[in-house]
């Protein structure tokens, strides 16, 4: 059986070993950290072309089993890959559609797996985003916990005012917000898993004066430039393309003059927003996120700029956010068996391969963080902010 395999296979060093159903094994380096049970026999012939996703969704399907550490696993199959498929840097993706029921959907699909799922491996406030490291030695819980100061102090929050949460989530940030900074907070998500807990963790926190949950699509936000200010953590990926104009000038339209919007955001690594990676893209948006569309930094602001606002600051947070990942899997890993009991197997697969895959893809480069701070001008042109960021580090 092994002499079906590809030549260029067998001609390979890596730290890899792959052992085939009959019992024949095949070290392609010295000393493997890593293991391919090849279960399928149809497989073989697919090895002449491992992309990313074909490895995937093979562990997904079953068809064969990794055996190593999850973050050593995406290491030495990324090698592999690397090895024998050809870059798909060219491959332009096929835009969604994005209407309110398949946005629904896809939220729907993701977000609302199981609350105690998430638990298992987030932090205490459930906070799934990009956390903020000052360092890199920081707990998760303090790493969350400074990222949303680092947002709020961006926003330059004040008492009183009245703050709009585009995609509240488990409503971390918005008690925070309301709690540390004083704010009324209004708060919208499509999934209503994360809008019971949430308002379940409002009700606990005596908030609910200050912080109002609903189960609302940004389509419907009003017009008025009702809110001070207007925050958006991990939001525009869901949008699309060709719904970014739209998304952006309702954010305009939703904020008063002089007015801050903050927009945080998984971006592409190229302007047209073609995904990197040998196949990695095509698996998160067939098993992880459907619909899902990474904009570039360039096409966000620039849609941003188009509706009116002005940006002001543009950070990245990519090495964060490959650290934010790092420790979710890392948890994750650590309670394996509970969170058999929570979810089919298949899907257990799938969350393994994403949070290490994407730790991996931000420490690489394939994708990036950024949080773009834009403010609604007065018809004068003017603003209030500060001449300076010194007042964020104070």
């Amino acid at each position: 059986m092994l002499a079906q395999l590809p030549t260029a296979l067998q001609s390979l060093h890596l730290p890899l070993r792959l052992k085939l159903w009959d019992g024949h094994e095949l070290d392609l380096g010295p000393t493997p950290s890593v293991t391919i049970v090849v279960k399928d026999p149809q497989l073989v012939s697919e090895f002449t072309h491992p992309s990313l996703d074909l490895l995937g969704s093979a562990f997904v399907e079953g068809r064969l089993e990794l055996e190593g550490s999850i973050s050593e696993v995406v290491r030495v199959c990324d090698e592999l890959s690397q090895a024998l498929v050809d870059d798909d840097d060219d491959n332009f993706p096929t835009r969604s559609q994005h209407d309110k029921a398949t946005d629904a959907e896809s939220i729907s699909y993701h977000y609302d797996l199981s609350n105690e799922f998430y638990q298992l491996w987030l932090d205490k406030e459930m906070v799934y985003s990009c956390a903020y490291f000052k360092t890199g030695e920081e707990t998760l819980e303090q790493a969350q916990q400074d990222k949303f100061h680092h947002l709020c102090r961006k926003l330059r929050l004040k008492p009183g005012e009245y703050l709009l949460d585009v995609g509240c989530g488990w409503s971390g940030l918005a008690r925070f917000a309301a709690r540390e900074y004083g704010v009324k907070v209004f708060g919208i998500t499509l999934s209503r898993e994360q809008l019971a807990l949430g308002r379940a963790r409002v009700k606990a926190e005596g908030l609910q004066d200050k912080v109002d949950l609903q189960l609302f699509d940004y389509r419907d936000l009003p017009q008025d430039g009702r809110f001070d200010k207007v925050v958006s953590v991990g939001m525009f990926e869901h949008v699309g393309h060709a719904n970014l104009p739209l998304y952006t000038k309702l954010l305009f339209g939703a904020v008063k003059e002089g007015g801050l919007v903050m927009n945080h955001g998984i971006t592409a690594k190229h302007v047209d927003g073609r995904p990197v990676g040998r196949g990695a893209g095509d698996f998160i948006d067939r098993y992880v996120f459907p619909n899902g569309e990474l904009p570039h930094v360039a096409r966000i602001s620039a849609d941003i700029s188009e509706a009116g606002l002005e940006v002001v600051d543009v950070e990245s947070l990519r090495l964060h956010y490959a650290k934010t990942l790092e420790h979710w899997s890392t948890r994750l890993e650590n309670k394996l068996d509970e969170a058999a009991e929570m979810v089919p197997p298949h899907i257990l697969r799938i969350w393994r391969l994403y949070l290490a895959g994407c730790s991996y893809a931000f420490s690489k480069g394939w994708i990036n963080l950024h949080q773009i701070l834009a403010v609604k001008p007065f018809a004068d042109g003017s603003h209030d902010l500060p001449w300076t960021r010194e007042d964020i580090y104070r």
